[in-house]
């Protein structure tokens, strides 16, 4: 299975793509897709969506995992964040690829056991854990992050259900 995790963001968005073979992670690529901050904002949305598209392209995922926003405190910072978020989820939607979405605590607590961990933190923890992934790129690593996320909470998914068909045989 592939994934690609996307870190949402109207400055710089962050993705990263991993392969999953059983419990085994493997790297295949990250990295940050940036809008010019003086273009009309219908413009600088179209180009995250585009460069996305692009993306989705050429790795071809299986799956999505998105970052959910957090709550902002500035109205204006929210509503753009927003808007960029919405361009985001709108990529894999329209290439019907499933997407799941995870909260930042979530993705933290997944990666680092910390749901209050520093970027430094993830970064050095995401390439621990996908080793040949480098980048001074804290989106990058926060997407990549939100993919791994996404396996480790795949993966228990798939066993509960297993353990609950199994269970149900037992009972019929």
């Amino acid at each position: 299975m592939r994934v690609l995790g996307l870190d949402p963001g109207l400055r710089a968005t962050g993705w990263g793509v991993v392969d999953v073979t059983g419990q085994r992670l493997a790297f295949v690529d990250a990295g940050t897709v940036k809008t010019p901050t003086t273009a009309p904002m219908a413009h600088r949305l179209a180009d995250l969506h585009r460069q996305l598209v692009d993306i989705a392209g050429e790795f071809a995922p299986d799956e999505a995992a998105v970052e959910e926003t957090f709550v902002n405190r500035n109205p204006a910072s929210a509503l753009k964040l927003g808007q960029a978020r919405g361009a985001v989820l709108l990529v894999p939607g329209l290439l019907g690829i499933p997407v799941a979405e995870y909260s930042a605590n979530h993705v933290k607590k997944s990666v680092c056991g910390s749901g209050h961990a520093p970027k430094e933190q993830i970064s050095a923890m995401v390439g621990m854990l996908l080793p040949g992934f480098s980048s001074d790129s804290f989106d990058a690593a926060d997407a990549l992050a939100v993919a791994i996320c996404h396996t480790h909470n795949s993966q228990s998914e798939a066993r509960i259900e297993a353990a609950e068909l199994a269970m149900n045989e037992r009972l019929a």
